[in-house]
Formats: structure tokens, sequence, C-alpha cells
């Protein structure tokens, strides 16, 4: 798919995204209208399982190829991707799967989304020291504020890729890779930028991404990395005939796991739903990440100057192409931002309501893609 060619031919660009045809839909940070290519191929196979066995149609081989779409988005092996299913399952599997001593300490960021929080909470119970980043504002994570706020007893860092409010993208490498000279383990939770932005784990130890943001996937079906040297430090705490050794499907008397991801999928895989994210990540990879991101720089500078002539405060306004995601979050004091939501929803134009923990109300945007600049134009004429 040519990303030019889409923007500029309307017919070709309602039929690959069919939401288009109706509404604006900005709100690819919450959950997805999934595009053509997507629906047929969840079609396709429903109907052909329909015919016999479901798992037979596609087992093991095209499973095994989703591995490695996979790994070409986060530049990794294929034996370091499994297919886990929802962000919070995959972060709760890592956090109750790995090993801490007395005297252990994790960073996390309080006014992160909650999957990235209680997952990592919970580990006080193991008597885990949970400390909680201080940041200059919302979502500005810094690798300086990182780097200073470690020590010889972090254990690990769990951030998330991308602030779903504020829209402030992290320097993954940067983080990751004084993390990493330091014996920190780097837990990233990517579904905000997956799929968006380039998103490597070069630096990173374990990742995890749903497809039902940025990934333009169905629910659940996500995507979880981790690091092939990590693996032996993290051992699942669930169990099942696929992740644990069971020849002929007879169980043995030793709990043996597989020696790759796959020791992360314990049962049955979603398979509907991994079928519609090898499709979308086929067709993803076919446009390019690099030229969704640019595209997404150009909207966000489209619209941050727009919404701040209306006279809305944006967060994140000052980003740099390297600190700026998909997201651009408005508000203004005093102003009823549930009615002025519930006017652009009554227009067809979708998109999100967040608050913080104080209390404020913001309009989030989050195009993708395929959004037009006269999409993008005719918000900002109904605010």
């Amino acid at each position: 798919m040519n990303l030019t060619d889409l923007l500029a031919d309307e017919t070709l660009r309602q039929q690959e995204f069919p939401v288009t045809r109706d509404k604006i839909f900005l709100a690819h940070a919450g959950v997805c209208p999934l595009p053509r290519c997507v629906t047929e191929a969840v079609s396709n196979y429903a109907r052909e399982a329909g015919t016999g066995d479901q798992e037979h149609f596609i087992w093991p081989g095209v499973i095994e190829d989703g591995r490695k779409l996979g790994a070409q988005l986060l530049h990794c092996q294929p034996e370091e991707v499994a297919f886990v299913g929802p962000t919070s399952l995959s972060l709760s599997l890592i956090a109750s799967g790995l090993k801490f001593r007395k005297g252990d300490n994790i960073l996390i960021y309080f006014d992160d989304y909650p999957s990235n929080v209680y997952p990592w909470l919970a580990l006080a119970e193991r008597g885990v020291e949970v400390r909680l980043m201080n940041t200059r504002g919302l979502g500005q994570i810094r690798a300086v504020d990182v780097m200073g706020q470690v020590d010889e007893n972090t254990k690990l860092v769990a951030l998330a890729s991308c602030h779903f409010i504020s829209g402030h993208r992290l320097d993954i490498n940067a983080i990751g890779k004084y993390l990493r000279g330091r014996g920190i383990l780097f837990c990233l939770d990517a579904i905000q930028t997956l799929g968006a932005f380039p998103t490597t784990v070069e630096y990173v130890d374990m990742l995890a991404a749903d497809a039902h943001k940025w990934l333009l996937g169905p629910c659940g079906a996500g995507l979880l990395y981790v690091r092939r040297e990590v693996q032996a430090q993290l051992t699942p705490q669930i169990y099942g005939w696929h992740n644990v050794r069971c020849p002929d499907y007879v169980a043995q008397e030793t709990i043996t796991f597989r020696n790759d991801a796959r020791k992360y999928e314990a049962g049955t895989h979603n398979l509907l739903g991994v079928v519609g994210l090898m499709a979308t990540m086929k067709m993803l990879l076919d446009v390019g990440v690099d030229n969704i991101a640019r595209e997404l720089r150009r909207k966000r500078e489209q619209l941050v100057p727009a919404l701040q002539a209306k006279g809305f405060s944006v967060l994140n306004a000052d980003a740099t192409p390297e600190s700026g995601g998909g997201i651009t979050s408005f508000f203004s004091p005093g102003k009823d931002l549930a009615a002025l939501h519930a006017k652009l929803s009554a227009a067809n134009i979708l998109t999100s309501l967040r608050t913080d923990r104080a209390g404020q109300k913001y309009i989030r945007l989050s195009p993708h893609f395929y959004n037009t600049a006269a999409e993008l134009q005719r918000v900002v004429e109904m605010l």
C-alpha cells in the first residue's frame, strides 16, 4: 500500500478503511476500527474453519509466519516473539515470572496506564520496593530522570513507550542502553507506539503490546517480546499443554518449559486474532513504519498550532520529533470538555475523553496515517 496514493485517492481510502465512509476516526490510542485487510482475513479464515478442525488450517506454519512478521516490526528474532494476548496479561506474566531478592527495588511511573502500574504494585506483597518515578510533567519521562532514580538495588524499570494522555514518547534506546550497562532489566509497554513509530528492542528486555490501537488489529491479539538472554530469568506462572513439554499430550512428572518464547503461550492460540494481527502487520510493513511516523508527525504539526489558535492548551506542545507521539491532547481551564467531546461525537468525529489524577479532563486526538489533512481541519472548525 502506497501512503501517498492512499491519501490522494478517496475511493481507495474508503475501500481500505471503511470507517472513513461516514466518520472521522481520531481515537486510535483507544480502540481502533479494523481495516479491510483484517476483516477479510478474519472472515475468510472463519469460513474455512467452518469446514473442519479450525487449528488445522493455520497450524503450525501460519503461526510461525506470524512470529516472523512480529520480529520484523520489533527488529528481533522470531523465537523471541510470543502470542499472549492483551497487554495487561503479558505485563502480569512478566511481573509474576521474575525472581526478586530481599532489598530489590523496581522503578515505575504511577501515572502510567493502569495496565503498566498494577502488576508492578502487586510486587510489594513479595517484599519488592516499588519506587514511583518523579517527572517534571505528565508523562514527561527523560533518560536523565531514569538515570537519577535507579541505584545498585534496582532490578527492573517498567515504562510505557509513549504516555497515553500527554503523548510524550520515550527515548527508548538512551534509557535502555544505560540500564543494560548497569544490569537493570527494562520492560516496555509499547501499545502506544508499535505500528505508529519505530519501536525496536535492541536495548529492551521485555515488551508487550496488544493489537487494538496503532497496530490496527483485533482486541486481545497482542505480541510479547522477551530477549533470548532473559528468557531463563522469566519463568511463567501459567502452565498448559503448549508451553510445557508433553509428548503425545501425555503429562510428564517433570515440568519442562519450551526453550524459546513459546514458553509463555500456555494453551491454544487466539487463532482468529492472530490471523487478523498477521494481516495488519503485513499492511503496516508494506506502508513502512518510518513513513507512518513521518505522516503522524506532520499531522501533529498541523494540529498543535491550530488548537492553540483556538485558545486551547496542548500537552507536550513543544515536543521534538523524537519526543512527540501520535497523541495530541488539549484542554481549556473551565471549559466543559465532556460536552465538547459529546458535540464532536454527535458530528461523527470520534475522539477520546481522558482525565488525569488531578481531575483535569482532556480531549485526546490520535489520528493514524490514513486520516487526511481535511479531516483534521474539519475537527478544528468544529471546536
